[in-house]
């Protein structure tokens, strides 16, 4: 077996390895958006609605308001 021949087996199997892990990330997108977990779309919206007085797409639970707000 020689180097080409040994690449051109690795450069398939690479291949065929990197369409699996961009069909399973797919499937893991389409499943948590359906179970109602996460909302892709609002964070593909984002880059279109890009202004400093923007909403924010999430709250951040850990915000210094909220914080102030449960200590009282």
């Amino acid at each position: 077996m020689e180097l080409k021949e040994l690449q051109g087996y690795a450069t398939f199997f690479m291949t065929i390895f990197l369409v699996l892990m961009l069909y399973g990330y797919i499937m893991h997108l389409y499943r948590s958006e359906k179970k109602g977990e996460k909302d892709y779309e609002k964070y593909g919206k984002m880059a279109l609605d890009d202004e400093i007085d923007s909403t924010p797409i999430e709250t951040n639970p850990n915000s210094p308001k909220k914080t102030k707000e449960q200590n009282k």
